[in-house]
């Protein structure tokens, strides 16, 4: 159990990472142009009705002790007031977690459905045809933006096949399956790519090592060799991929939550930035960076669960 230290010192070292977050996040939003008052209000608002606006969400107050009340209301589980929406800033994001949640999950699922077989046909067939396509087709997949691949999709599937819906959520288990197929289709086709890429690499140096020679001089068929021994230990190097680029991916959702109108955390962030609404904008980059974090973490538990080679 003492490969295991870890998870007991990990979580501080943390701490001064979302610290940073929360700093970077509060001076960011503060610096997008606009009023949040005024933006509220309208373009006839009055300079004293602006300034009652001000006055409640503490707008008025210098920026050290925003902050100051910013980090009181953390360390309370409390996330201030949101200006537009005039409720809880926790609450509201609460509302939003399932959307996303169930968007991050289905894309990882079916990422790793793409890239494991593709990943598995070129590093079987290296040097060969099927390897210098599935090569070139992740090489191309790396340069297309998930909003240009979830517009497409848009077009194939929607519009002209009349197939999935546009956008939307859905209100039973069913209906929000169906509405998912084309978002979490979007961010798995673009993540795929980076692991099909990664995991082939893999494959290959596994296909090579002492291990799967071993197999092979007992007598094991390839095939056997490849899922038991090759698949195994190919997997370690692409969780601490796939965990690095969970920021990428949240950062995925966001984007698609705006194209396909998935009423998502991603979108309420978007629409916070526009609106100006600094309580939610730093409220879910908060919950995005601790998502971030704990992810991480996990993928660590996992890595050593995995591989006990590996000390952390």
């Amino acid at each position: 159990m003492h490969r295991y230290k870890f998870v007991l010192t990990r979580p501080l070292q943390f701490l001064p990472v979302l610290f940073g977050i929360s700093v970077i996040t509060f001076i960011l939003v503060r610096l997008i142009p606009g009023d949040p008052a005024r933006n509220l209000l309208g373009t006839r608002a009055t300079p004293t009705a602006i300034a009652n606006i001000r006055a409640q969400y503490g707008l008025d107050q210098p920026m050290w002790l925003q902050y100051f009340y910013f980090l009181k209301n953390l360390a309370n589980g409390e996330m201030g007031k949101s200006i537009l929406y005039k409720i809880d800033v926790l609450k509201l994001i609460a509302t939003r977690i399932e959307p996303t949640t169930a968007l991050v999950i289905a894309s990882v699922i079916l990422s790793i459905a793409i890239a494991v077989p593709m990943a598995a046909i070129a590093a079987r067939n290296e040097g060969r045809a099927p390897d210098h396509a599935i090569r070139i087709l992740s090489t191309f997949g790396i340069g297309f933006p998930p909003f240009w691949i979830g517009l497409m999709l848009m077009m194939l599937f929607s519009l002209e096949l009349g197939l999935l819906p546009v956008s939307g959520y859905g209100s039973t288990i069913g209906e929000k399956l169906v509405h998912l197929i084309l978002p979490s289709l979007t961010v798995a086709l673009s993540l795929s790519t980076v692991l099909t890429r990664s995991l082939r690499a893999a494959m290959i140096e596994s296909l090579k090592s002492d291990v799967a020679t071993a197999a092979r001089a007992r007598g094991m068929p390839e095939r056997i060799v490849f899922w038991r021994h090759v698949v195994p230990n190919s997997l370690v190097p692409t969780i601490n991929l796939l965990a690095v680029n969970i920021g990428w991916l949240i950062g995925g959702t966001v984007v698609v939550e705006s194209v396909f109108a998935v009423p998502g955390m991603g979108q309420l962030l978007v629409r916070a930035i526009f609106s100006r609404d600094y309580m939610v904008v730093q409220g879910v980059a908060m919950v995005f960076a601790g998502a971030t974090v704990l992810v991480n973490f996990l993928a660590d538990i996992i890595t050593v669960a995995v591989d006990p080679r590996v000390r952390l």
